[in-house]
């Protein structure tokens, strides 16, 4: 291939860290092993039968053209009705945009509010997606580290030491994604007024919103009052809160000026999101919601297991996760333990590791910039994950210290 033929903004991508891991996965499944994934952030919950019920009449009764762009107006007026009921924000079916997963309408609010070298506050450890993303908008991301003994939550103090004049947004995500942690009510609020008096953007991933544990309660930025609001762009899907990974539902709820721009974009790119999938989106919204408790009782149970058995394997520590389905837990006390002639030197060292002789698959730290750690999700059966964890203590258990 000729050199200069792959774009200079497409070569500054980073490769998936998970797809890499993926990869060795199957190479190990092509061998006969028995792998078991902790890597993949999706619920094992079936999507439920209401859904796809509705769903399957719409295909039936014909329902399988384009439709517009942004979305077919009675799925963003179940959007509207579920953010007020939900997060007390009030919006106007022409203040949303459907899109394909959460993750393009993050793409969406990117590409329209950045310029070419605006900064972006991302908070880490972070999802592996919004720096790429922000870079691809021809933004930079500013890294703003969370402390690990603070169980991992954004704080205002920390992000004031990354902005600067050229700051033009922040992204949150709240609960986040690989740490589970929540920002506290009273940090949130003084990162509102602090954005609004800088006049800064933020862009809210609360893809994880209803699953929450113990005492904790998810808060939209968006909801403190108008100021804020007007400078919020509010991202959200259907994915886990209702095991719907592979419809790809997702929306953004924003100023109408944004989310028009968002529409053109989008307009360009995929146009509009699966039929039918819209018909199964607004009977999720606006049916039975009780299915999400039971999901988030047994994400409770597993959370609870996943956390106290880690912290009882030598070299692990382990934080406890506010919400979504995952622990980051501190490895880095594995550092000089050696088997034969494997020494491990880095976090990439225990995820070779443990796949390689514990047959477990994680994902390293390294992907949401923040060293030192793995991520398991729990979103896999109970018994699995005992297996699997069962299988990583005897591994290193097996090390030389």
């Amino acid at each position: 291939m000729k050199s200069g033929v792959i774009s200079s903004i497409i070569s500054k991508i980073s490769p998936s860290a998970t797809i890499a891991v993926a990869n060795k996965v199957d190479e190990l499944k092509s061998k006969g092993y028995k792998i078991i994934s902790f890597a993949t952030g999706e619920p094992d919950f079936d999507t439920y039968g209401n859904i796809k019920e509705a769903t399957d009449q719409a295909m039936k009764a014909g329902f399988t053209k384009y439709t517009s762009v942004e979305g077919i107006k009675e799925l963003r007026e179940a959007i509207c009705m579920k953010l007020k009921r939900d997060n007390n924000l009030d919006y106007n079916s022409s203040q949303i945009i459907v899109s394909n997963g959460a993750k393009q309408a993050l793409y969406n609010a990117f590409m329209t509010i950045c310029e070419q070298g605006d900064e972006v506050l991302v908070p880490t450890p972070c999802y592996v997606t919004f720096p790429e993303q922000i870079k691809l908008a021809g933004g930079i991301p500013i890294y703003s580290p969370t402390k690990e003994e603070n169980n991992f939550r954004i704080t205002l103090e920390e992000l004031k030491t990354k902005c600067t004049s050229r700051t033009k947004a922040l992204i949150l995500n709240s609960p986040n994604n690989p740490s589970g942690a929540m920002c506290k009510e009273d940090d949130l609020r003084q990162i509102a007024d602090f954005l609004v008096d800088k006049g800064m953007w933020v862009i809210t991933d609360e893809i994880y919103e209803n699953i929450v544990y113990d005492e904790a309660k998810h808060i939209s930025i968006a909801s403190f009052n108008r100021e804020i609001k007007d400078q919020t762009i509010v991202v959200n899907g259907l994915s886990k809160s209702y095991a719907m990974t592979g419809w790809r539902v997702g929306y953004a709820a924003g100023p109408e000026e944004v989310i028009s721009a968002m529409v053109k974009f989008q307009g360009h790119v995929t146009s509009n999101i699966n039929s039918m999938a819209q018909k199964g989106a607004i009977e999720a919204l606006t049916g039975p919601q009780g299915m999400i408790k039971i999901m988030c009782k047994e994400y409770a149970r597993r959370r609870d297991y996943i956390v106290e058995k880690l912290n009882s394997i030598k070299g692990i520590s382990c934080n406890h996760p506010d919400g979504a389905f995952y622990v980051f837990p501190n490895i880095s006390k594995l550092y000089g333990a050696r088997l034969g002639d494997k020494i491990i030197n880095n976090e990439m060292d225990v995820v070779n590791y443990i796949l390689e002789e514990a047959h477990v698959a994680v994902v390293p730290g390294e992907a949401f910039n923040y060293p030192d750690h793995i991520r398991f999700t729990f979103a896999i059966s109970i018994e699995n994950i005992k297996e699997g964890l069962n299988r990583i203590e005897v591994a290193i258990n097996n090390l030389i210290f």
